[in-house]
């Protein structure tokens, strides 16, 4: 497709479109939406339900074998705005990841940074770079930018987990880089707990100090697993000294930064009973739903979720949460946050106390 060519009744006016549409050139006089009041996104408020993304996640494991070149049997959540694309939103990318009993995920690395929350099962090890890590149901994996990982499952029962990627920006800047890893060797290895757990899991406010530690060149977080045990306790002791609902974010146990350069990664616990005041940000956000049920308003579209959902959120788009009246509603959510706020264009905003 050319570059559009605009036309004017007066002569010479045209004749100027027609050149500057031969040069691949455009009047700024004539466009429009460029600049706008506000943000207008395209990725479009959704939500994917989790009795479907099972269901067919099931399928797919008895039809599609896992083996090289195509080495990840994953479901990938395409946002309806965003014009066929394999997105969540504009900036990420999620699917629900399907590993069957006693499966094998070969090593492969890539220049995206991806994450993996679990929704369901236990018995699966991903190695990062050689670091065994046991996933188990709430807990967020971290899987670095350009590391090495694999996914095997010790046991006969399949595992189900949501991946997250950074895939839209890093295919944007044009700067996707991928290698498969060794194939001649299984990696097999378990371990109770990890390399990453051994040396940064020690406790609220402590880390070690020693000269081989990550610097502040590092980029990412060097705790590459936080258990959903840890994140449950921490919610538990929050919400006994707010009124509403508490949000916690994960974090670098070294600097304090968001565990990934380009992705932040936060989980709400909404009172059973209870709704959120109203908040919107610039950047988009997919969300899952861990525990509880209730009920979703994004940009004014209201979507009832349970275990299992996950969602989409665009950017500066109102969002509330309501729980139902049996349980606490726990939300992971993941954000484009860190690269919004690196160059200087992140806004959040509360409407007023919803009572």
């Amino acid at each position: 497709m050319g570059t559009r060519r605009f036309t004017d009744e007066d002569i010479q006016l045209d004749s100027l479109y027609d050149d500057l549409a031969d040069l691949d050139l455009q009047p700024l006089w004539r466009l429009s939406g460029t600049l706008t009041d506000e943000p207008v996104p395209r990725t479009q408020p959704y939500r994917w339900r989790a009795r479907q993304l099972r269901e067919l996640g099931e399928r797919a494991g008895r039809l599609v074998p896992i083996d090289r070149g195509g080495d990840r049997r994953v479901l990938s959540c395409a946002n309806p705005g965003l014009g066929g694309a394999p997105h969540a939103t504009s900036t990420l990318w999620a699917g629900l990841q399907y590993l069957g009993g006693h499966e094998y995920a070969p090593a492969h690395r890539h220049t995206p940074a991806a994450l993996r929350f679990v929704f369901e099962g236990s018995g699966v090890w991903t190695l990062v770079d050689g670091d065994p890590i046991h996933m188990s149901r709430g807990d967020l994996v971290l899987t670095p930018s350009w590391t090495f990982h694999e996914h095997h499952n010790t046991t006969a029962d399949p595992m189900l987990w949501l991946d997250v990627l950074d895939v839209p920006v890093v295919s944007y800047l044009e700067s996707i880089f991928y290698e498969d890893g060794p194939s001649e060797d299984v990696d097999r290895r378990t371990a109770v707990r990890s390399t990453a757990e051994q040396r940064w899991a020690l406790g609220s406010g402590l880390k070690p100090v020693a000269r081989d530690l990550p610097g502040p060149g590092a980029d990412h977080s060097p705790l590459l697993v936080y258990r959903w045990s840890d994140t449950d306790e921490a919610l538990r002791a929050l919400a006994g000294q707010v009124e509403r609902d508490v949000r916690l974010r994960f974090t670098d146990p070294v600097r304090g930064t968001d565990v990934m350069p380009t992705m932040r990664c936060e989980m709400q616990r909404v009172p059973a009973g209870r709704t959120t005041t109203p908040h919107r940000q610039t950047g988009s956000r997919v969300g899952a739903v861990l525990n509880g049920t209730g009920t979703l308003v994004i940009a004014g579209r209201e979507f009832d979720v349970q275990p299992g959902d996950v969602f989409a959120v665009p950017s500066w788009s109102w969002l509330t949460l309501a729980s139902g009246t049996a349980e606490d509603l726990d939300v992971f959510t993941v954000s484009d946050a860190p690269i919004v706020e690196a160059v200087r264009l992140y806004r959040e905003e509360w409407q007023e106390e919803q009572r």
